[in-house]
């Protein structure tokens, strides 16, 4: 499907659906609360194995993603009614036959990438006072289930979901995902678990959520959920955020995080997952150690196929979640606008793991990643960013790699 006939399809769903709710009574404000958003993202990954027993000697692809989201207002009355539209489109620049494989264009069966692919996803919402209803296509960004948009164009996921935020302080969420887009596909499908070491999973159509966040101070937050994807696994996750003001221009910054995780149905699935990282900020820089702690007979479990898992040591190429593996990082980071350079910022990080076996045989790993952004601040440019983003992953009994990504981005505000 071409990009025209994406975006007509789109209009095409939501003109009438706009036109119905109108129709009901609906104030100015349905329209001109409105928002439609063009976001362009042109994308080059190219992945280089080091050491690759299947053969492979690379993976690279380039393309052009269009993003077009329409976030409607809301009717008036005690219970007002929206619509939202979401219009992905992807295209293949270059991709050679052998080399693809990044995760950022579909392919067909025979391995091969396609010329393009797109999708269409719609929302109803329901708004009662300051709590919200969804019904069709989300876009999680939950410790639970974080949606992946780390390629050409983003995740979704189906289902719905209500936002509690009627009490002060206190944000309540429940919903239920039946199936998911992965970010290299047009189609919907079940949702499936990966976990290192797990065994008996299933597809799933139901993956339950609740989940709490308590900001008990400027400074502190609390945030706790629970999921089960159906026979598949269960997992309580708590987290406690903190900012202790050292001084004027110092923080400790304190986030800890803790996965607990269950088998269901025929699974074998068994894992805590503890982890903490304390970073000191002062200016523009960021320095930040973590420790990242596993214990039970398989990795931490989650939604397999490119969602993020929300540990803290997940980076651009590797998890480090398998079975009983340890893991520490050391992270940097620097915000350029304090040294007047305002646009380009710094990320450099890296993960060792240990204490993991493959094959019954004894392991480690490791990683490096390195991030440069700048987004154009002012003149006919302003708002183009460009990012680079480099990564470098080494591991015994597995396949080592050299990773560049480039990506360009810019968001038209169309209204």
């Amino acid at each position: 499907m071409s990009l025209l006939s994406c975006f007509k399809r789109t209009a095409f769903v939501v003109v009438p659906v706009t036109s119905a709710l109108l129709s009901t009574g609906a104030h100015a404000e349905f329209i001109e609360d409105s928002t439609l958003k063009l976001q362009l993202r042109n994308f080059y990954m190219n992945r280089d194995f080091r050491d690759n027993p299947s053969g492979q000697s690379k993976a690279e692809d380039w393309g052009q993603g269009f993003m077009l989201r329409l976030n409607s207002g809301f009717t008036e009355g005690t219970v007002g009614f929206g619509v939202d539209a979401l219009g992905l489109a992807g295209f293949k620049l270059d991709s050679g036959d052998g080399s693809s494989g990044t995760g950022a264009l579909q392919r067909n069966s025979a391995g091969q990438p396609s010329d393009n692919f797109s999708a269409l996803g719609l929302t109803a919402k329901a708004r009662v006072s300051k709590s919200l209803v969804t019904l069709g296509t989300h876009e999680p960004l939950l410790p639970i289930a974080y949606r992946n948009d780390t390629r050409l164009l983003p995740q979704t996921f189906e289902g719905a979901q209500l936002a509690f935020n009627e009490i002060d302080d206190l944000s309540l969420l429940a919903g239920q995902f039946r199936s998911t887009r992965l970010r290299d596909s047009s189609s919907r499908d079940d949702m499936v678990m990966f976990a290192d070491g797990s065994s008996g999973g299933v597809a799933s159509d139901r993956f339950n959520y609740t989940g709490a966040t308590w900001q008990a101070s400027p400074t502190l937050t609390g945030t706790w959920f629970y999921a089960k994807m159906e026979d598949n696994y269960s997992q309580h996750y708590a987290n406690i955020l903190h900012d202790w003001k050292l001084t004027d221009s110092l923080t400790l910054r304190s986030d800890i995080r803790y996965f607990d995780s269950r088998d269901q149905g025929n699974t074998n699935v068994d894992n805590q997952n503890l982890a903490g990282m304390f970073t000191l900020i002062h200016g523009g820089h960021a320095l930040g150690l973590a420790w990242q702690e596993q214990d039970g007979d398989t990795g931490m479990p989650f939604i397999s196929g490119g969602t993020d898992p929300w540990a803290l040591n997940t980076l651009t190429y590797h998890h480090f979640l398998r079975a009983e593996e340890d893991s520490w990082q050391v992270r940097y980071s620097y915000d350029f606008a304090a040294a007047g350079i305002p646009g380009l910022k710094l990320m450099a990080r890296y993960v060792r793991g240990d204490n993991f076996e493959i094959g019954g045989v004894d392991a480690k790993e490791w990683e490096r990643d390195v991030d440069i952004g700048y987004t154009v601040q002012s003149g006919s440019l302003k708002g183009v960013s460009l990012l680079w983003r480099n990564v470098a992953y080494r591991g015994s009994h597995t396949t080592d790699i050299d990773e560049n990504r480039v990506i360009l981005g810019y968001t038209f505000n169309i209204w």
